[in-house]
C-alpha cells in the first residue's frame, strides 16, 4: 500500500496553546479512516493543515505534496465537505454546477446532473429554498461528480436525520468509493461508521491516542462482561475502564490475552465509542 497522506512530528501552536502536538500517522489509499476526537481535539485543525488552510511544524504530505505551500495543485484531487456547508443562499443550483464546472478540471457536470436527477433538487432551485438535508445531496452530488484521490468529510452529516445520514453513507459507499479513493471522514455518529471503516485514528488534547486497522481492534482489545468471583479475578488483569450494566461489571481490556479472561464472562470486542471513551478517560487521568 503507498501512503496517501504521510505526518511526522506535526504541530500547530495558537499563541500558547497547542491544538495539535507532535503527531505522526499514515493514511494509505484506498482507505476509510474514521477521525474520532470530542470537541476542541484538534480535529479540524488537523484537517486544515492537511487541505493546505494552516501551516504547521513538523513534515506533512499528502500525495507527495506540501499541502500548505502546493496548495492549488493539492486540490485539484481533493474533495471536502464541512459540518456547515457555506453557501451562497441566493445561488440557483444550475449556476453553482456552471461555477463548478468552470473552477474544477476533473469535474463532470453530466455525472453530476444524473446524481441530482435521482432527488428533488430542481436545477432552477435557489439554495436557501433547500432544506438542510437537500443542501447536502447537493453537496455529496457535485462531490460524487469530481474525480478526486482523497476525500475530506467534516461532520458531513451533522444535522441530519437518521434516515438522510443512512443514504448519505450508503450513497457514498456504492457511488463513489473505490480501492482508487480514500475517505477521511469526523464524525460524533461513530456508531453509525463503525462498520464503514477501514481504519480509526482517536486524537484527544491534540494528541493521537490510537492508530489502527478496524480488523486489528480484536487483537488488541476485548471486553468482558462478568459478576461476582469471576469479575474479580479478571479485574486482577488491570482493565483500562470498568462500569456496571444490569447487575455485571463491564470491563474493557487492552493488551490482554482472551485466552487468560476465558470462561470469567461473555467477551467480544468493543465497540469503537466504548474504547474511544475508555482511552480518552484513561489519557485524562
Amino acid at each position: 500500500m503507498t501512503s496517501l497522506v504521510s505526518a511526522r512530528g506535526v504541530s500547530k501552536r495558537f499563541g500558547s496553546f497547542t491544538a495539535v502536538s507532535d503527531v505522526s500517522f499514515d493514511i494509505e489509499s484506498g482507505k476509510i479512516v474514521g477521525l474520532i476526537g470530542p470537541n476542541g481535539a484538534g480535529k479540524t485543525t488537523l484537517l486544515k493543515a492537511l487541505l493546505g488552510l494552516t501551516d504547521c511544524e513538523g513534515a506533512l504530505s499528502v500525495m507527495g505534496l506540501d499541502p500548505f505551500r502546493q496548495r492549488k495543485e493539492l486540490m485539484k484531487n481533493i474533495c471536502f465537505i464541512a459540518d456547515v456547508a457555506v453557501l451562497p443562499r441566493w445561488i440557483k443550483v444550475s449556476q453553482l454546477l456552471d461555477y463548478v464546472e468552470a473552477v474544477h478540471p476533473n469535474f463532470s457536470r453530466k455525472r453530476a446532473d444524473e446524481l441530482l436527477q435521482q432527488t428533488k433538487i430542481k436545477s432552477t432551485s435557489k439554495v436557501k429554498e433547500l432544506s438542510k438535508g437537500m443542501v447536502t445531496q447537493l453537496h455529496l452530488s457535485i462531490i460524487m461528480a469530481i474525480d478526486a484521490k482523497l476525500l475530506v468529510l467534516d461532520e458531513p452529516t451533522l444535522g441530519l436525520d437518521i434516515i438522510f445520514r443512512k443514504e448519505f453513507y450508503a450513497n457514498l459507499l456504492n457511488d463513489y468509493f473505490d480501492e482508487k479513493r480514500t475517505i477521511l471522514v469526523t464524525t460524533h455518529q461513530v456508531e453509525e461508521i463503525e462498520n464503514l471503516l477501514t481504519d480509526v485514528m482517536f486524537i484527544n488534547d491534540g494528541k493521537i491516542l490510537l492508530d489502527s486497522p478496524m480488523d486489528s481492534l480484536a487483537d488488541s482489545y476485548v471486553e468482558i462482561s462478568a459478576s461476582g468471583e469471576a469479575a474479580a479475578k479478571a479485574r486482577e488483569y488491570g482493565p483500562i475502564a470498568e462500569s456496571q450494566m444490569f447487575g455485571k461489571s463491564v470491563m474493557l481490556f487492552e493488551g490482554v490475552s482472551r485466552e487468560h479472561l476465558q470462561g470469567l464472562g461473555e467477551l467480544r470486542t468493543p465497540a469503537v465509542a466504548d474504547l474511544f471513551v475508555a482511552k480518552v478517560k484513561r489519557a485524562r487521568t
